[in-house]
């Protein structure tokens, strides 16, 4: 099975949605590793060019 990122975001904003309902507390920081994820895989095609 290849993970590319299609698949990879339902399955991150599942297990992150999980983690919030348990553990609200997390939000914050679930949230902003997401975003700096986003940003990354966003930016890196422009960046190794």
């Amino acid at each position: 099975m290849t993970v590319n990122l299609i698949t990879l975001q339902p399955i991150v904003a599942l297990i992150a949605g999980i983690l919030i309902l348990i553990v609200p507390r997390l939000l914050n920081f679930i949230v902003a590793i997401y975003l700096i994820l986003v940003g990354v895989t966003g930016l890196r095609p422009h960046v190794l060019q």
